[in-house]
């Protein structure tokens, strides 16, 4: 007999699991299962020696050494930083990959606000027309560099490409060309893990070989984007723009290189490029998918 442990307590309501999102997982394993909701590291801990599957949020390696009956632990998110990147043998690792579609909604609805002009008046509320009439562009027939082009990141280029963008994605194996493709790019849109070697992927030199008509969007991690870089960059107009829902620290705090002083044509959103209300069922429907429930 399975037994899925869900350890999946969060602030926010999107990401905490309930008893509707437990039915629904109950609806996708086998009869005979048991599933059972932890509400604390305690509790779970309580769980973890008989469980066959355990998803959760965060999970320490020194767990697995109570877990020995534990075939696939996973987790919602996409970012590495919340699981041990490898486990015992036998054990199944799975990050989430299941939001790309939230998350391409949302990098639209970024680039779309940029084109109309909706991100270039900050504080402003007078109704000033000739103010934007050199400033909107139509999103269709420009180009975006999507440096991590997994799951994610292959999810906003279709739907970007839907629409006329014209898309190229950057992953490890052809990342050497990344330099290249961004010399003429309209957006550079980072959606990389927190992983080995993304740390300031997207530094000075890079951020130099971009056009200035140029705009970043990072729905990724913050670790990837040099801040410093990026800050000189757009107060000096080298890039006309970056709309970041990740950021180095975060919340930020003040004296944070891009929270303090006049940093022209800057959006920080809060980390929210992915909160919609079936988030966890559809974490449970991509297990599933993938045969990870059996």
């Amino acid at each position: 007999m399975n037994k899925y442990v869900v350890y999946l307590e969060w602030p926010i309501q999107c990401f905490r699991v309930d008893a509707e999102a437990l039915a629904a997982l109950r609806g996708l394993v086998p009869p005979d299962s048991r599933v059972v909701r932890a509400r604390d590291d305690a509790e779970f801990l309580r769980e973890l020696p008989d469980a066959t599957h355990a998803i959760v949020w965060h999970f320490r390696p020194e767990w697995f050494a109570l877990a020995q009956q534990l075939r696939v632990l996973a987790t919602p998110s996409a970012g590495r930083e919340l699981l041990p990147l490898e486990g015992p043998e036998g054990v199944k690792i799975h990050f989430g990959g299941f939001h790309g579609a939230a998350i391409a909604e949302s990098v639209l609805g970024y680039m779309l606000a940029w084109c109309r002009g909706v991100l270039r008046r900050p504080g402003k509320k007078v109704w000033e027309r000739s103010e934007l009439g050199d400033k909107c562009y139509r999103l269709q027939g420009t180009k975006a560099v999507i440096l991590g082009y997994g799951k994610i990141g292959k999810a906003v280029g279709n739907l970007l490409g839907k629409l006329g963008v014209r898309v190229f994605g950057i992953g490890r194996s052809n990342f050497e060309t990344l330099r290249t493709e961004v010399s003429d790019a309209d957006w550079l849109v980072c959606v990389l893990p927190s992983d080995t070697g993304t740390d300031r992927l997207v530094d000075a030199d890079v951020i130099a070989a971009l056009p200035e008509r140029c705009v970043i969007v990072n729905v990724g991690r913050g670790n990837c984007m040099d801040e410093a870089a990026l800050k000189e960059a757009l107060q000096s107009g080298k890039v006309a723009g970056a709309i970041l829902d990740v950021i180095g620290r975060e919340p930020p705090q003040a004296g944070d290189t891009l929270v303090g002083g006049d940093v022209p044509n800057l959006t920080i959103m809060s980390h929210t490029s992915a909160f919609y209300p079936e988030y966890v069922k559809d974490c449970f429907r991509e297990l599933a998918a993938e045969e990870l429930l059996k």
